[in-house]
């Protein structure tokens, strides 16, 4: 299934985009997409049963925003440099575990929205990303097999980063990921049964019309499954956790100098193969 939710920042509903590619309601059946549906198979298998019997109405799409296709997100943890060709474009050397970090959950918004550039910022970046979304409660997983199965689905999400403050004002990362605005994600959660295999999806990015990424989830180096098993080890993922596993090569980082850093009137699209497709106009904060 593909679930989203529609409507202002706020005042979201739930919705379904059907296989014909209408958008339906969901708010006779469910209240909202967040982790306590995810963990509720019930409530999912009405969902399908609503959906496989014509049962949910039609909304008109024109005009009506997307929001995250998540509500209530308990955390963001990221994966730094989990690509090859991405660690060989910054010159670094893939590390020996995964590289962890969070953003906050209120750095989520839409997949359309403003996407805001920090004052003083010099060198805001792009980044696809895969999106993991938890869907039963992950803690000390042993295997692959097993993380996969606490996956509810997945969505686009864009890792917007601030290079200067994540690398050259000191301390953790966190201040050059954490701006507001800086984690587009959807249009859609995607359930895992349509995502046979997570290592075999194309990424791309485009920067005012240039292709700038053109990656797969093949390149990374610590898989899906790997990077659930992983976390797990340090904290416990919860339904409707969210981790963002890494981007692969073209980020504006890794270009020749004068990098080509965002400013305002940028648009940025971005996509993942089954998954749905951003954009997004960056403006002054």
């Amino acid at each position: 299934m593909k679930l989203l939710r529609v409507g202002t920042a706020g005042a979201e509903r739930p919705a379904l985009l059907d296989a014909e590619g209408t958008l339906r309601d969901l708010s006779g059946v469910v209240p909202d997409i967040d982790g306590p549906l995810l963990a509720d198979a019930a409530a999912l298998g009405r969902i399908r049963a609503a959906a496989d019997a014509g049962e949910l109405p039609a909304l008109d799409a024109a005009g009506l925003r997307v929001g995250p296709p998540l509500a209530r997100i308990g955390k963001v943890v990221c994966i730094g440099l989990n690509y090859h060709d991405h660690a060989r474009e910054t010159g670094a050397q893939p590390p020996a575990e995964p590289v962890v970090f969070f953003k906050a959950a209120d750095t989520v918004v839409g997949p359309h929205d403003t996407v805001l550039v920090p004052r003083r910022s010099t060198k805001t970046d792009w980044e696809v990303e895969l999106a993991v979304v938890i869907g039963r409660t992950a803690r000390y997983v042993e295997s692959a097999e097993e993380a996969l199965a606490h996956v509810a689905g997945y969505a686009v999400a864009h890792d917007v980063s601030e290079r200067e403050f994540q690398i050259e004002r000191g301390g953790t990362w966190d201040k050059g990921k954490n701006c507001e605005t800086f984690n587009p994600l959807g249009p859609w959660l995607v359930t895992a049964d349509e995502v046979p295999d997570p290592q075999n999806l194309a990424l791309r990015l485009w920067v005012n019309g240039e292709l700038k990424q053109d990656g797969t989830t093949a390149e990374q180096i610590f898989p899906v499954a790997e990077v659930v098993r992983y976390v797990s080890q340090f904290m416990t993922l919860y339904p409707g956790d969210v981790i963002n596993t890494g981007t692969p090569a073209g980020v504006a980082m890794g270009h020749p100098e004068p990098k080509p850093y965002l400013r305002a009137g940028d648009v940025v699209e971005l996509e993942i193969e089954g998954l749905g497709r951003q954009r997004q106009e960056f403006k002054d904060a």
